[in-house]
């Protein structure tokens, strides 16, 4: 149940719509992100099923980068650990980022419509502000993973239990309060290519509108990383995986679908001139409430469930984050791996716990800087960069031992408890091809004419840590890195 509830409070179906329903509502609207939820759905199951096979036949908090170790073949094992481990690593830095930052902006929203507004002088919070917020919730967020794993395993399932009672709860309410309600017809078939972006093509703003939903099932790998910390690993392991992905992905679409049904004005909801300075969940929220009770109160306490949702996400974002750094560490492939090994009396990577506090916070300043040099640049696509490359950093790494399992290793691979039999090959070929489908889209253009205040920084980012780790394996880690470190013969 522990193992599940890491998962599931990381993935937390309502932190990953909110967040990004901007970017559905933009590119392709209603239909992009109800349709295109059950594509992602699909081609995500594919992937959740790969990874808990390997994981049920690999045990072991290290998980990627391990399985990618034990299935790439001798000769290759050191090289693709390496590559699986750092994109693992810095996929989950970035996916912290983005969740507590987005908690940080979330919380500005609800200061600034609980003060009157954007447009009745309500108070606007700078970057800075927000970036101390930031800064906030990663400390409490430190503090919580350094407390013994009874209380952190307490603390994720607290978030489970939030994430499912709040969306079975908005679902019900949300469509029951609003006045307005948009149609089935709006809801699963409306296009939106009124966008601003400069882009028409149909299938292509469809497809970037992806985006909402593969963010919002992304970081089920926690259930492998704490699962040296698991009863029955082999088992509990893999059901962590499936659970989890299964059960945000139903809830998720119905969260999802309630949301849209108060969506009746994009261009209003998108506008950064309205009371929530373009923050479309929160506008469509605090008008359904406010047209209904005249005041928009009520919508500011399901935002705010929304935000207590995303907190949890980003305390279990920590725990799943360290349990990897400390894996890694264990093997020697993080600089200074020595200091971060290290746990505390109560079996906790104390160390490991701040350094991924610390990265975070130094992710959401290296975007606030960027801003300030790039004057043009908006938050929005500032903001989606880092979202893009959470997503693809994590996937890649996803997608690295699952195509050396129907690779190098379809033969010799031998299944744990947990195994998908002669469906194993044809389901990871669909997961490997699903990803490296995402890699592409997620690194096109978001907007024509490309430009420095619209720029796609994904392909850079994403492409710098595959230079760097390449890099650095070329320069120095060939020499020393053998992979995981065995102390046993089997």
């Amino acid at each position: 149940m522990s193992n599940f509830a890491f998962s599931f409070s990381i993935i937390s179906v309502m932190a990953g719509v909110t967040t990004t329903y901007n970017s559905g509502l933009r590119y392709g609207g209603p239909a992009s992100m109800t349709l295109g939820w059950l594509v992602v759905a699909a081609f995500n199951g594919c992937v959740a099923l790969s990874m808990a096979e390997i994981c049920s036949a690999y045990p072991t908090s290290g998980g990627l980068y391990y399985w990618s170790a034990k299935l790439a073949g001798r000769e290759w094992a050191p090289l693709a650990s390496w590559v699986t481990g750092w994109f693992n690593i810095v996929g989950q830095w970035a996916a912290t980022t983005s969740t507590d930052f987005s908690l940080a902006q979330l919380v500005q929203v609800i200061v600034l419509l609980g003060t009157g507004g954007a447009n009745g002088g309500g108070y606007t919070a700078s970057k800075y502000v927000v970036l101390a917020i930031h800064g906030f919730f990663l400390v409490l967020h430190g503090l919580i993973n350094s407390l013994p794993i009874r209380w952190l395993s307490w603390c994720g399932k607290l978030g489970a239990f939030w994430n499912t009672a709040g969306a079975f709860t908005l679902v019900i309410l949300i469509p029951a309060v609003a006045k307005e309600r948009a149609s089935a017809k709006f809801i699963f078939t409306h296009f939106n290519d009124d966008n601003g972006m400069g882009i028409h093509g149909k299938a292509y703003i469809l497809a970037l509108g992806l985006l909402t939903s593969q963010y919002s099932l992304l970081g089920y790998d926690a259930s492998a990383h704490m699962i040296e910390e698991t009863k029955n690993a082999d088992w509990s392991g893999p059901m962590g995986i499936i659970s989890s992905v299964a059960l945000s992905t139903t809830f998720g679409w119905i969260f999802l679908v309630a949301l849209t049904s108060i969506v009746t004005d994009i261009p209003y909801l998108l506008s950064p001139d309205n009371d929530a300075g373009g923050y479309a969940v929160a506008q469509a929220l605090y008008d359904a409430f406010d047209r209904r009770y005249g005041r928009g109160a009520g919508g500011l306490v399901c935002v705010g469930v929304v935000a207590v949702g995303i907190f949890f996400a980003g305390a279990m974002c920590i725990a799943s984050n360290s349990r990897m750094g400390y894996a890694f560490s264990r093997d020697r492939a993080m600089p200074l791996s020595r200091v971060w090994l290290r746990v505390s009396k109560n079996e906790v990577p104390l160390n490991v716990v701040w350094l991924s506090v610390v990265v975070a916070f130094v992710m959401a300043l290296t975007l606030i800087l960027v801003r300030v040099c790039v004057q043009s640049l908006g938050s929005q696509v500032a903001f989606q960069a880092m979202v893009s490359i959470a997503t693809l950093g994590q996937y890649i790494a996803y997608a690295l031992p699952i195509f050396f399992r129907v690779t190098t290793a379809r033969r010799s691979f031998v299944p744990g408890p947990f195994h998908l039999g002669r469906y194993g090959v044809a389901v990871g070929w669909a997961a490997v091809l699903w990803v490296a489908f995402l890699t592409v889209l997620f690194s096109l253009p978001v907007a024509y004419p490309v430009a420095k205040d619209n720029f796609n920084y994904t392909p850079v980012a994403v492409g710098g840590v595959l230079l760097l780790s390449v890099g650095a394996w070329v320069v120095s880690a060939r020499f020393w890195f053998e992979g995981p470190i065995t102390n046993v013969d089997l």
